[in-house]
């Protein structure tokens, strides 16, 4: 694949380009329903592209998109808090960079971007039969790498980064502020402080760390009693701090609440300082060990309610964890499910029980790690088990 030149997507271009197929969007036939209405709207009857929802056509906005200009209606606007940051396990995006919904999907050629666009968005903003024309091109860059900021009628958002953060931080009930993403050419190898549990091959696998890495990339820690607060600070800064109770059934002389209070207690000594923009980012997973006093503690001092990601197979509950992270699209429904507290604690006294060796729970957790790729450096376009 040929190298793509850096270019800065947030930069105001100095000529409008028109990508393929959309020289000419049709306003003179009546549309149907849909977004078939938008390039009516705009081009028959005048209306400004940021009173129409660019997602769906409806005429109902909420609020502007946040990556292209147009707007957004409520419903829209919950599917794209819930899908924007999901990825798929080879690595790239789940749902259209525009809608967030879309069954094929273009993907973005540049080895740097794990964007996709879905056809109808591109053969209705960017003009009919766009789509088929991108899908016979065998390196496509998409509308948020190109030069140009204007095709046919998506136009990439001026500093759609920061206005990415801002429709977030605005319209999302995470309590936790998001962080900006970080351009291509800005991202650094991630720094990581695992406790108690080694994710090193996880993040491996994930194209994070490079094998055979930097050893100071990732620090790995299992008892902390006496680490203090200069310890992480000469083993820092770290990017990314990871911590997890022991699985059901392994063997330990420590109370399941201990992980959680060092866990906090070497959080606090990882972060920045207060204001700065550097992102920062945390997860702590219960593997089902932790119990009702201490899930209320943890989520007072995490600052957040878990979200529960299950294991299922066959219909049936096979293994379970919670987990507290800032990570964005944790919350996502795509990630957790409504089990109850019945089912988990009968999912725990099976595990308790059972004489199989216990495995530490980060397979639920691992592909929740994909959105930093919007932050830090990736070694490897090609994601590999780690199992």
């Amino acid at each position: 694949m040929a190298a793509i030149p850096a270019l800065d997507p947030e930069a105001e271009p100095s000529m409008d380009v028109i990508l393929v197929g959309s020289s000419e969007l049709s306003s003179s036939i009546s549309p149907r329903t849909g977004r078939d209405l938008i390039a009516y709207e705009v081009k028959a009857n005048q209306r400004n592209i940021e009173d129409i929802c660019i997602c769906c056509g409806s005429l109902q906005v909420h609020t502007q998109h946040p990556l292209f200009e147009g707007g957004i209606c409520a419903p829209c606007k919950d599917k794209s808090l819930d899908a924007l940051f999901l990825y798929d396990d080879d690595g790239y995006q789940s749902y259209c960079s525009i809608c967030c919904s879309g069954e094929t999907l273009l993907i973005c050629g540049n080895p740097d971007c794990t964007r996709c666009y879905c056809f109808e968005c591109v053969d209705s903003l960017v003009g009919p039969g766009t789509s088929g024309k991108v899908h016979a091109m065998s390196n496509w860059v998409c509308y948020l790498c190109l030069p140009s900021s204007r095709s046919g009628l998506l136009q990439r958002r001026r500093k759609w980064r920061s206005q990415l953060k801002a429709f977030y931080d605005r319209e999302s009930e995470n309590p936790l502020e998001m962080f900006e993403t970080v351009p291509v050419w800005r991202r650094q190898p991630v720094r990581v402080l695992s406790l108690f549990e080694d994710i090193k091959k996880e993040l491996t696998s994930l194209g994070f760390l490079e094998s055979g890495s930097d050893p100071g990339q990732l620090k790995h820690v299992v008892d902390v009693t006496d680490t203090v607060r200069k310890d992480v600070e000469e083993w820092g800064p770290f990017d990314l701090v990871y911590g997890a109770t022991p699985p059901l059934g392994h063997t330990c002389d420590r109370p399941p609440s201990w992980y959680l209070f060092q866990f906090h207690r070497l959080l606090q000594y990882a972060r920045p300082k207060p204001g700065s923009p550097r992102p920062f980012f945390w997860m702590f997973v219960d593997n089902l060990v932790l119990n009702k006093e201490d899930l209320d503690v943890a989520s007072r001092f995490l600052e957040m309610e878990p979200v529960t990601i299950p294991d299922v197979h066959g219909g049936s509950l096979q293994n379970a964890v919670r987990v507290w992270s800032n990570i964005p699209a944790i919350r996502s429904s795509r990630h957790w499910a409504l089990v109850s507290e019945e089912e988990l604690s009968l999912l725990a006294q099976n595990k308790q029980s059972s004489k199989l060796a216990a495995k530490w729970p980060t397979k639920l957790v691992k592909n929740c790690f994909l959105p930093l790729r919007e932050y830090f450096k990736y070694f490897s376009t090609e994601l590999t088990s780690s199992l």
